[in-house]
């Protein structure tokens, strides 16, 4: 794989998925029993903004950036940017650090954890992992695996705790990549169906996503809830115009909260206006 995600950190894309992310992290910490969280694309953990490879496409400026520079926000919002501005402040050794590191799904998910509570990472791309693997090297809490995270559902599902979340968010550099999410969330689900699951993906065309939505509705008999955010006009070829989160086993009142700061959400990020946004049970 030669997709690199420093070129895209802290874009639109990321927000939508890391709020989402964020909410979901927040609702299972709502209980005091121990969780585990696994991500089966884990990246390097977090990404230099100023690097040059970052700042080639600024794609942070249409993103992140644009949500630092409000007065106000919903609650979500501010649970996930005061996330945002801890890693950083860490980061930086200092407490009053300027914003220059954009966190991937595992340092915002490690923001939270609790000392009962676990990670599982697995990253295949080899340069990726070292980098992920330095950056976790003395944490007890966090297991990293040089892997393909496909088959990391099914060495590491079910976990011991019996409650947790599992991101899938692979790069959808191959076509095929589509056709595993599909095939691998129903057995996913067979070794651990109480737990969540939380699928990004990039809309660039419709066919494909709506080939997966009517896969899921036929083979998974659980709540699914879609979540989707276009910025941008949908009548560019092979353009990144809107992403989505689909959501298995929803939390309790999470829709409401999800519902609560999308068009918030959207009025912040779109362009002149353009695009839209939904959240609703995939029927």
């Amino acid at each position: 794989m030669n997709y690199r995600h420093v070129y895209h950190a802290g874009n639109f894309a990321d927000v939508l998925k890391h709020v989402t992310l964020t909410g979901l992290i927040l609702a299972l910490l709502r209980k005091d029993t121990p969780f585990c969280y696994l991500d089966t694309h884990a990246g390097t953990g977090y990404y230099d903004l100023l690097s040059e490879t970052a700042q080639k496409n600024q794609e942070h400026a249409q993103g992140i950036l644009k949500l630092l520079q409000q007065d106000h926000a919903p609650v979500l919002i501010k649970r996930y940017l005061g996330c945002i501005r801890q890693v950083n402040n860490r980061l930086s050794q200092s407490r009053f650090a300027s914003f220059r590191y954009y966190p991937g799904s595992p340092y915002i998910v490690r923001n939270f954890l609790r000392t009962k509570d676990r990670m599982i990472l697995c990253e295949l791309q080899p340069q990726d992992y070292q980098i992920l693997k330095a950056a976790f090297n003395t944490d007890q809490q966090v297991a990293i695996h040089h892997a393909d995270g496909f088959l990391g559902l099914k060495a590491f599902l079910p976990p011991r705790e019996h409650r947790g979340l599992v991101l899938i968010d692979p790069p959808y550099e191959n076509p095929n990549e589509w056709m595993r999410i599909a095939s691998a969330l129903p057995l996913a689900l067979k070794r651990w169906e109480t737990g969540i699951y939380a699928i990004w993906y990039p809309i660039k065309e419709r066919r494909p996503i709506e080939q997966l939505h009517q896969h899921l509705r036929k083979t998974i008999k659980k709540p699914i809830l879609l979540i989707e955010l276009i910025i941008y006009p949908e009548t560019i070829p092979n353009y990144l115009y809107g992403c989505g989160m689909l959501c298995i086993n929803p939390p309790w009142q999470f829709q409401k909260e999800i519902n609560a700061m999308l068009p918030w959400l959207w009025k912040i990020l779109t362009t002149d206006r353009q695009g839209s946004y939904r959240c609703h049970l995939l029927k």
